[in-house]
């Protein structure tokens, strides 16, 4: 695979053609955020919080990093005033949503974002659809999906589905960033297949 030159924050970083700006940022060392993103999953671009400022032929834009394609002499920064400032936006209003995650908690704290700003709606959910697509790609069981749309979007077990296969996996537990992923599997446990709760999870 040929090699693609690219500056990232100022440093020269050789990446493989086909890699997406996040990736070579990544196996150079350099930390963007993200809550969506997964190195066993394809890119989603869901959370944004990847964004960062890139210069290609005189133009520059704002653009999310996971799904960004290195090409050559592209110029990155991943740090900049209006890159901070869009993602103390995002962490502000994901913090509405789900204002107890220690991830969101972090990122509020590094980007100095007002976990105030926004009027609480309080789904525990950052809709980052980890657990949907984790299940989809990586398991191949498709026990939980997304259901509705625009704001009454959200995520779902299937109980039949689930009462199957998700008792003895729980995967999609560890990446969640919010463990909103394991509420919603117990509530369905408790509403579909009373009785098989385990004292004591993985």
């Amino acid at each position: 695979m040929s090699a693609t030159t690219l500056q990232i924050d100022g440093r020269e970083v050789a990446a493989d053609a086909g890699m997406t700006v996040l990736q070579a940022a990544r196996q150079a060392g350099v930390n963007i955020p993200t809550l969506c993103h997964h190195e066993k999953l394809e890119a989603y671009g869901g959370c944004r919080l990847c964004m960062v400022e890139v210069e290609s032929r005189g133009k520059t834009s704002y653009v999310v990093s996971c799904t960004y394609p290195v090409e050559q002499d592209l110029v990155v920064r991943t740090r900049s005033e209006k890159v901070d400032k869009i993602r103390r936006v995002i962490v502000e209003e994901l913090m509405a949503h789900a204002p107890d995650s220690p991830e969101l908690q972090r990122l509020a704290y590094e980007y100095g974002a007002d976990r105030n700003r926004f009027e609480k709606e309080p789904i525990f959910c950052v809709m980052c659809g980890l657990c949907v697509r984790y299940c989809a790609e990586v398991k191949g069981e498709h026990a939980v999906g997304f259901i509705g749309n625009g704001p009454r979007r959200e995520i779902s077990f299937i109980p039949k589905r689930a009462a199957q296969v998700c008792w003895d996996c729980q995967e999609c537990f560890t990446i969640c960033p919010t463990s909103y992923a394991q509420a919603a599997y117990m509530l369905t446990e408790a509403l579909a297949f009373p009785g098989r709760r385990r004292t004591t999870l993985p």
